[in-house]
C-alpha cells in the first residue's frame, strides 16, 4: 500500500509539488502521467527518500522498489554483481540472493548477460538490468519513473509482463509514462498530474466517460465526413440514414487515454 498526502516542494522559488496526493492499494498499477514539469519525477525522489519534502506525507507497507527514470548503473560491474548488490541491500542472502538473481535474469531476458560489465550491454539491456534491480526482491511496493523511455520492444514487453505479475501477486505499483498505451496493456489505474497536483483520479473507463469520440464516413469520390461526438455509434446512424451515396468506408474512433490527457492538460 502506498498512501501519500499533501506533499509540497519547491526548487529556488518554484513549487514543483503543491499538494501532491495519492492512494495506490495492494495489488493496483497506478498509472502517472502528465506533462513534464507535472511533478512525477520530484514525487518518486520523496517516495524514495532521495529528497524531503517541505510538508506532506509518504506512508509505504512493505519494502519499496525503484527504477529512476535516469539509468542509475555501475558500468564496471556485470549484470550479477550488479543484482547480487541490489538484493543484498533488501535482505537478501545466499541460496534465497542467488535463486532471486536466476529468476529475474530469465524474467528479464538476461541470463545469457549475468556476467558481461553492464558497460558492454545494449540500451535495451541495461533498462532491463535497471528495472531487474528494482525487482529482484519482490517488493511490496515498486515506483517505476519512464522504465521504458528508449526501449526496444522486447524490453518494453518483457517490463510489462513482469510488472504484471507482481500486480498480481498483491504488489502496489506506480508507473509514470508518456505512453499512454502501456496503461491499457497494464490494465492500470489513472492518476493525472499537473502542476504538483493530481487532478484526476480513477479507471480508464470512469475517466474516458462523456470524452467525445469521432466518426468518419468515407464517401465513393474519396470525400470525407468526419463527426466529433460522444456517442459515435448513435452518430453514425443518423448519419447513414441521411446519405444517398455509396459508402466506401466507415471508421468509429472511441475516446482513449490520450483524448483524456490531452483533455486534462488545459485544466487548471
Amino acid at each position: 500500500m502506498l498512501k501519500v498526502t499533501g506533499l509540497v516542494k519547491s526548487f529556488n522559488g518554484v513549487a514543483a509539488l503543491d499538494g501532491f496526493c495519492l492512494e495506490v492499494a495492494p495489488g493496483e498499477i497506478a498509472g502517472l502521467v502528465g506533462h513534464n514539469g507535472a511533478g512525477k519525477t520530484t514525487f518518486f525522489e520523496i517516495a524514495s527518500g532521495l529528497i524531503a519534502p517541505e510538508s506532506g506525507n509518504v506512508v509505504i507497507d512493505g519494502r519499496l522498489g525503484i527504477a529512476p527514470q535516469q539509468l542509475a548503473l555501475y558500468p564496471s560491474v556485470t549484470v550479477r554483481e550488479t543484482l547480487r548488490f541490489f538484493g543484498g541491500l533488501a535482505g537478501l542472502r545466499r541460496q534465497a540472493l542467488k535463486r532471486a538473481i536466476d529468476r529475474i535474469a530469465e524474467e528479464m531476458l538476461l541470463t545469457n548477460e549475468l556476467d558481461r560489465r553492464v558497460s558492454v550491454l545494449s540500451g535495451g539491456q541495461q533498462r532491463r538490468t535497471q528495472a531487474a534491480t528494482a525487482l529482484v526482491a519482490d517488493p511490496a511496493v515498486l515506483l517505476l519513473d519512464e522504465p521504458t523511455v528508449g526501449a526496444d520492444p522486447e524490453t518494453r514487453a518483457a517490463l510489462l509482463a513482469a510488472v504484471r505479475r507482481r500486480a498480481e501477486c498483491g504488489a502496489t505499483v506506480v508507473y509514470a509514462t508518456h505512453y499512454l498505451p502501456e496503461l491499457t496493456e497494464l490494465a492500470a489505474t489513472i492518476a493525472v498530474a499537473k502542476s504538483g497536483r493530481v487532478i484526476a483520479r480513477g479507471t480508464g473507463e470512469e475517466l474516458l466517460k462523456g470524452l467525445p469520440g469521432e466518426v468518419r464516413v468515407i464517401l465513393d469520390n474519396d470525400e470525407e465526413l468526419a463527426v466529433t461526438t460522444a456517442d459515435p455509434t448513435a452518430t453514425l446512424a443518423e448519419l447513414l440514414r441521411g446519405l444517398d451515396r455509396p459508402v466506401r468506408g466507415i471508421d468509429i474512433r472511441q475516446p482513449s487515454l490520450d483524448d483524456l490527457y490531452k483533455e486534462l492538460a488545459h485544466v487548471a
